[in-house]
């Protein structure tokens, strides 16, 4: 059974990641409205995860640098999970 669940769960945390940096790269751009399609269904998708490191690391002079913590706990939990599969 882990022979499916694990391989899985580690593609999974590797294509959210995608999402993740993809969903950082478009906040650069002032002019999306992230309350239309397909934005508003990317922020769904990455807010909430991304919400619990900017509930403890506020911004650095504008820059928010929670994204880069919550992108290396994912990718350090993607390996563990990827090393034991």
């Amino acid at each position: 059974m882990f022979d499916l669940i694990l391989p899985t769960l580690a593609n999974f945390l590797v294509y959210y990641s995608y999402i993740i940096i993809g969903r950082v790269l478009l906040s650069w751009f002032p002019n999306i409205d992230w309350f239309s399609q397909p934005w508003a269904t990317l922020s769904q998708l990455t807010d909430p995860y991304l919400n619990l490191f900017r509930r403890f690391i506020p911004p650095i002079g504008g820059l928010d640098i929670s994204p880069i913590v919550a992108l290396l706990l994912l990718q350090f939990v993607s390996g563990a999970v990827s090393s034991v599969a």
